[in-house]
């Protein structure tokens, strides 16, 4: 495609009413977004091929697109950065996935350790579903379970801080 069929077809996109078009040739795919009819931008954006083989410049640079500025979490006693975790003798046992963290096998069962317990290797601490799959979290140390880092039915990054655990 050249730079002219890429202009008409941005033009007839336009004229044509259609807020969002997407167009796969070969290795070339363009994306042309358009606001909906009633705004008052007239704005048509182009998105040059992914893989480029010897094309034409992009018609025109996308106008830049103002970031929302970002959102301060208020901060939370549970909640200990990484860093704060390292400096102390405490091993952290962590979510492999993401996914909600249950820490009752279920509602109406204990939970399967708290502060103050004793773990041992391959012992389940907890549940992460992911998908409808539930998945038992075991731990991978021995110690004692120090704290909580984690409410229950609380979501769940991967590589998220679970558990705190004293290895003595």
């Amino acid at each position: 495609m050249n730079l002219k069929q890429i202009q008409e077809l941005i033009k007839f996109v336009a004229k044509s009413g259609a807020t969002e078009v997407d167009l796969e040739m070969g290795d070339v795919k363009i994306c042309i977004k358009s606001p909906p009819k009633g705004k008052i931008t007239t704005d048509v954006t182009a998105v040059t091929p992914i893989n480029p083989v010897a094309s034409p410049p992009p018609v025109a640079s996308p106008p830049p697109v103002a970031s929302p500025p970002p959102v301060a979490s208020p901060p939370s006693a549970e909640v200990n950065t990484p860093d704060s975790l390292a400096s102390t003798n405490h091993i952290t046992i962590k979510s492999p996935i993401i996914g909600t963290f249950y820490r009752r096998p279920s509602p109406d069962k204990d939970p399967f350790i708290n502060v103050g317990d004793s773990i041992s290797v391959g012992e389940v601490v907890g549940i992460v579903e992911a998908m409808k799959l539930f998945n038992e979290i075991e731990s991978e140390i021995s110690g004692t379970i120090v704290k909580v880092l984690v409410d229950d039915m609380s979501p769940v990054e991967y590589d998220q801080p679970l558990f705190l655990v004293d290895p003595n």
